[in-house]
């Protein structure tokens, strides 16, 4: 008895283009809850035909439409199955059933039928919940879209139709229909389902906006800068689809020993069947013992133990924002030991911000008049500092003057006139002369302290000087300490950036064990070094030069709104909501899966093992066999699929088993 998580194939472009959401599957539009609840109605009609001695006319053709009902489709499988000389253990059950009806014994065949037909339904309901999570998500994309024609007019087009270059039109309340970039309008979109951000973020021309957002009140042009197919919400569904497909190395192994297991019980049922008949025992009895023992030691509780579990931790992560690529990276996470982070992107959030302000004395400028002589030099710069400073103009609402005569040199700056004076603004190596020491005084105590140093000039003098950092992430040293406790020893920090800065920034987050000035090739040295010594690691980083280290981890994980394409190619799992504090979580709930393997592994042995030793020993009666057996594999199965509860993710345990 097997789990598969099959999702509806998408038309191309990756979405489907229905036009009304979708729900949770219903019980009956699945064929094995149909035949199920077919073979149980069947079986309560003829049951108090059967009790009540009515003749077997009347309760003969019921449970023969019992053993049809419920025992057609996987005993065809099983058929099938036998053909590739592979023993399926649904086959046995049929066998089973089949074998007690030919002794007599019609009513437990039947029950058996109704039983393994019941729990066969409840694993299809089980698996296809895993797969409305996975489905869920194509419904966040809209099906249609409004795309503005040359002339001037417009027409609606199934999203998936849309190309690289096309300019929808995405109205208030509306959803994104594609990936791409704003050309005209200004409006606030909610992004809670691709960033996690609370707030919906203000978005301007130039912005870049997500397929299945909500535009809020303001009406945007967008011009499509992805195809369909590779949208951010496609990507996840294909990752969770080709997560959902893979199997981990426990199921694997237990598929393997599966076939010989089968084998094995096929000849101890036979031996079963005739030792006793060899020593003076009646037929009737012999086969009944027989069949008794081939249905509980039938290792369908095995099979099902291992892949509800990782498949609900998949789907539960997923709905979070943590895309597993597959069951054995959803294993794995939880085996990890230590765990080695990247500072830029990761630990901080990869955007410069302005953080300090100083005008020298002499100037005539205030902190404010410092800020805004210097943004509107750097307004016409396209250089991620020189963002920050005008961004951080902007969100103080100072007025920039108009700048003419742009100039940018790089690694040293740029240059404008503002109000008729010459601005300079860059580094303080390259723009300050050996005359400048309150200049270069100040600087030195910005970078001290970790921050970037600008230098602004007027006119060739130096006003004053600006400092710049990238700003840690509000979770990050929660974080770090939920990563400790899980791990039992702090993360260490491998970067490219100078040992001063990551080591200021690593103080005030609990990490101890700084690597710095690191090139990429060195991070996967470290690694490498680190799996050598029998470590199990966890890298987690965003950029091209963490590729090489999140390949040779244990596992990589990529942070994945500023991750680089690489990385998120490279990586064995993605946080898509950039939100770190989900790394530990995932851990937890990974770590949580395997106690459950473990759990289901030790309940479906300890039923076949008891029930084995009844059948051997004593004489166990075939109804208390059947019930024992299915019931241990519903036991399983209901286990595993805890975790698609919310609460699987919000409280599985900070420690456990490592």
């Amino acid at each position: 008895m097997t789990s598969t998580l099959t999702t509806t194939p998408a038309p191309p472009g990756g979405r489907t283009t229905a036009a009304a959401p979708r729900g949770r599957t219903r019980l009956l539009s699945l064929p094995e809850a149909r035949w199920a609840l077919a073979a149980l109605v069947l079986f309560l009609a003829a049951l108090p035909l059967y009790l009540l001695g009515a003749p077997a006319w009347l309760w003969g053709p019921l449970f023969a439409a019992v053993y049809v009902t419920g025992g057609w489709e996987p005993g065809w499988e099983g058929c099938k199955a036998l053909k590739d000389r592979t023993l399926d253990v649904d086959l046995l059950m049929v066998v089973a059933a089949l074998g007690a009806a030919a002794v007599g014994q019609v009513l437990d065949g039947a029950l058996l039928i109704v039983i393994f037909a019941t729990s066969g339904a409840l694993e299809a309901v089980a698996t296809a919940r895993t797969a409305d999570s996975v489905r869920g998500l194509l419904d966040l994309a809209p099906a249609t879209a409004t795309r503005l024609l040359p002339g001037g007019g417009e027409e609606t087009v199934p999203a998936a139709e849309l190309a690289v270059g096309d300019t929808v039109l995405v109205r208030p309340g509306e959803r994104v229909g594609a990936d791409g970039t704003v050309v005209t309008g200004e409006s606030e979109v909610d992004q809670a389902t691709i960033t996690g951000e609370p707030l919906p973020a203000a978005k301007q021309p130039g912005d870049e906006v997500f397929a299945g957002t909500v535009n809020g009140t303001g009406a945007l042009t967008v011009r499509v800068a992805r195809d369909p197919s590779e949208t951010v919400i496609a990507r996840i569904v294909r990752m969770v689809e080709e997560a959902s497909e893979t199997k981990a190395p426990t199921q694997l192994f237990i598929e393997k020993v599966e076939q010989r297991y089968s084998v094995g019980m096929v000849i101890a049922t036979l031996a079963v069947f005739a030792v006793p008949l060899a020593f003076g025992d009646d037929l009737r009895s012999a086969l009944l013992r027989a069949m008794t023992f081939m249905i509980v030691a039938s290792p369908c509780a095995v099979v099902l133990s291992t892949m509800p579990p990782l498949l609900s931790a998949i789907a539960n992560a997923g709905r979070h924002g943590v895309l597993a690529k597959s069951a054995v990276v959803m294993e794995r996470l939880g085996q990890i030991d230590t765990v080695a982070l990247d500072k830029t992107g990761t630990l901080t959030e990869g955007t410069p911000h302005l953080t300090d302000l100083r005008p020298l004395p002499g100037s005539g400028l205030t902190g404010d008049g410092l800020l805004a002589l210097a943004a509107a030099a750097e307004h016409p710069s396209e250089h991620p500092l020189a963002r920050a400073v005008v961004d951080a103009a902007r969100e103080r609402g100072l007025p920039l003057a108009a700048a003419s005569g742009f100039a940018s040199a790089p690694g040293r700056g740029v240059s404008a006139t503002v109000g008729g004076r010459t601005v300079q603004v860059g580094s303080p190596g390259r723009l300050l002369s050996d005359g400048a020491g309150q200049a270069r005084a100040a600087a030195g105590e910005l970078e001290d302290a970790g921050r970037t140093a600008v230098v602004v000039l007027r006119d060739g003098v130096p006003v004053g000087v600006l400092g710049i950092t990238d700003r840690l992430r509000p979770d990050a040293a929660a974080t770090v300490a939920a990563l400790t406790e899980l791990t039992g020893r702090p993360p260490v920090l491998l970067t490219g950036d100078n040992e001063r800065a990551a080591g200021r920034l690593a103080a005030e987050v609990g990490i101890t064990d700084v690597r710095a000035g690191l090139l990429p090739q060195d991070k996967a040295a470290t690694v490498q070094a680190w799996e050598r010594q029998g470590r199990r690691v966890l890298v987690v980083g965003d950029g091209v030069n963490d590729a090489p280290a999140l390949a040779a981890a244990h596992c990589g994980v990529a942070m994945g709104e500023a991750g680089s394409d690489l990385a998120l190619e490279t990586a064995d799992a993605v946080v898509v909501r950039d939100e770190l504090a989900t790394v530990p979580a995932v851990v937890r709930l990974s770590r949580t899966a395997r106690r459950l393997v473990v759990q289901n592994l030790a309940i479906a042995g300890v039923f076949i093992a008891v029930l084995v030793a009844w059948d051997l020993i004593g004489t166990l009666p075939l109804p208390l066999g059947v019930a024992g057996h299915e019931g241990s594999t519903v036991i399983v199965g209901l286990n595993g699929l805890r975790l698609l509860r919310e609460t699987a993710w919000r409280n599985t345990p900070a420690g456990g088993a490592r």
